[in-house]
């Protein structure tokens, strides 16, 4: 069996998640948790990098991070199903580099303050990284992406990135961006997997 580490919060162990979901693989990968601010010895073994997601495949070895760990599962569930083929693909997979990317930038929010204290925290880098999710959010609104049946690889990273904001930033975002609030609605309704990995912590 499959070992994937990550902690309940990661945003991008959620997305593999979810993807686990989707595409039924849930029962040939065991859950095993993993903190990547005070990684332990066996983590390190994994991943030199420390870092979470990674998944330990049968044989031993391990793939990270979440883009890598989501091409192997969808190429083990036959391929095509979660990362589209053809033009789709771009489509897609560019979609999930921006919502990565506000990932991104509201875990380094996250990490200025829980690893510095108040008076060597820097506000005009927590500025820049918030614009980034701002600028982000606002590209969206106008039209969020449309989903299909199974939702790409795009869209189960948007719906993690805008889970995380929930969970890290009171759910603030959500003033402004009806359309986005209703598309995550949408999603959650469409991908039972998603309320099951409600992150907490």
């Amino acid at each position: 069996m499959m070992i994937l580490r990550s902690a309940g919060p990661s945003p991008f162990g959620r997305k593999v998640k979810i993807a686990l979901g989707i595409l039924e693989l849930d029962d040939r990968v065991q859950m095993k948790p993993a903190d990547s601010n005070t990684p332990d010895e066996e983590l390190l073994s994994q991943n030199p990098l420390g870092k979470i997601p990674t998944l330990v495949l049968e044989d031993g070895t391990t793939l990270f991070d979440s883009r890598v760990i989501i091409e192997y599962l969808d190429d083990l569930a036959g391929g095509g199903k979660i990362i589209p083929t053809g033009p789709a693909r771009f489509a897609a997979l560019r979609l999930q580099a921006l919502a990565d990317g506000m990932m991104d930038a509201s875990l380094l929010q996250v990490y200025e303050r829980r690893f510095r204290t108040e008076e060597m925290v820097y506000q005009p880098w927590l500025d820049r990284q918030a614009a980034k999710v701002t600028r982000t959010l606002a590209s969206l609104e106008p039209e969020p992406p449309m989903m299909g049946k199974p939702p790409h690889v795009g869209h189960i990273a948007l719906a993690c990135a805008l889970g995380y904001l929930d969970l890290r930033f009171e759910g603030r975002w959500r003033d402004g961006h009806p359309k986005l609030v209703g598309w995550l609605d949408a999603f959650a309704a469409t991908v039972p997997a998603f309320a099951e990995t409600n992150p907490t912590g």
